[in-house]
């Protein structure tokens, strides 16, 4: 689950890591008010104003700006809420801003002796351990950095038996070339950052950028957090912060039906039972020269009602030109998902694009009877090539 910054900030603060004084408003009639109450706090005249979408490269796309006055604040404020943020993680189609993030200056006296670093703490699922990922090169893409200067990157693993040691964050602070009071804030940052990591059982803690003050203090100066979401039971003040309205509305229906549902830019949607064969369907479309409009697993306990409310998913992205339809009966019965679609067919109406069935396994017999018999236009396949060469054929 995604959050915004602001609430990612909150969970940063609650375990000791050191981030910017803010107020969160979503009326720019606020703004000032919002300002005068952080400068009472910090004594700061100057302000960040910062767009909340689940997206990065705010800044780049105009919504985030520096405020040297409350006249600033106000006017950013109004330019940014209600904006359509183009960013290059939302697409061409952006995201609308319905909240900004009011924040404390961090660059003040001193600007030439600031420095920004990269930080992430993540889970490497090679070696089973937590890995920090780090970087002098904080405030740009990470990807651009490990592209063109991968030396800069380094990276701590973290036995999860026994937790981060004090030397490992001093190791960090001293690859990061800091040194006096910078080096101890950034020992106290790191040790902090991986506790909330792990007590929020995160997923992801990505701060970029990492920010050292012209006066050696170390903050958060950004924060991306994903929460695994099979722990939000641990967690339920988290899982209030989920908001719906930045989330996928074919996502958040196919939730409701315990669907696995990852939407994609292709033209082939396609609906499995597995994630191992998901991936492998969505192979076999690019095999055949056709791109997967989805991820869609369907899990072991389908039937008649699930796959029905995949299928109805998948038929409302207009980019699909046809759906293939894979499934190996094991737990799962062929036959329910063959009622399924029936179904599906009955209630919708006219369906104009080609759907490709390949059933196998339990009840796969039963299941053909059931499409054969429903006087409907599908395709069936028997093995994954002739599937492949119905989707090469049709799409």
């Amino acid at each position: 689950m995604n959050i915004h910054e602001y609430q990612a900030k909150s969970i940063l603060k609650e375990f000791g890591v050191a981030v910017p004084e803010g107020v969160v408003i979503g009326n720019a009639e606020k703004a000032i008010e919002a300002a005068k109450q952080i400068q009472e706090i910090t004594g700061m005249d100057t302000w960040a104003v910062k767009a909340q979408i689940h997206a990065g490269g705010r800044g780049k796309g105009g919504g985030v700006k520096i405020a040297k006055s409350l006249d600033d604040v106000k006017n950013y404020a109004t330019d940014i809420i209600g904006m359509n943020l183009v960013t290059h993680q939302t697409g061409p189609e952006g995201k609308k801003v319905n909240k900004i993030l009011i924040e404390q200056g961090i660059y003040y006296p001193g600007e030439s002796e600031v420095e920004e670093f990269y930080m992430s703490v993540l889970l490497n699922r090679g070696t089973g351990r937590n890995i920090i990922m780090y970087s002098t090169e904080g405030g740009m893409d990470i990807e651009t950095v490990a592209e063109k200067t991968p030396h800069l990157i380094f990276k701590e693993e973290i036995d999860p038996k026994v937790g981060i040691q004090a030397y490992q964050a001093r190791k960090i602070a001293f690859n990061l070339g800091l040194s006096g009071n910078a080096f101890k804030q950034m020992v106290k940052f790191v040790m902090s950052l991986y506790l909330a990591y792990e007590k929020s059982d995160a997923s992801l803690f990505e701060i970029n950028p990492v920010f050292k003050t012209s006066d050696n203090l170390i903050f958060a100066a950004d924060a991306k957090v994903d929460i695994d979401d099979n722990a939000l039971y641990r967690h339920p003040k988290y899982e209030e912060m989920r908001d719906i309205s930045e989330e996928d509305p074919a996502e958040l229906e196919a939730g409701k039906f315990n669907l696995n549902f990852v939407k994609l830019d292709g033209n082939v949607g396609c609906m499995v039972n597995g994630a191992g064969l998901a991936m492998a369907t969505m192979d076999i479309i690019k095999l055949a020269g056709g791109d997967p409009a989805n991820f869609l697993d369907v899990g072991g306990t389908a039937n008649a009602e699930t796959v029905e409310a995949g299928f109805r998913i998948i038929l409302k992205d207009p980019n699909v030109k046809a759906i293939l339809i894979n499934i190996f009966g094991g737990i799962v019965r062929c036959d329910r998902v063959a009622q399924g679609v029936v179904d599906a067919y009955n209630t919708i109406g006219t369906i104009s694009i080609p759907v490709i069935v390949r059933l196998q396994g339990t009840n796969a017999e039963e299941g053909k009877k059931l499409i054969d018999g429903s006087g409907l236009k599908v395709y069936s396949a028997i093995t994954l090539q002739e599937a492949a060469d119905l989707v090469k054929k049709l799409v």
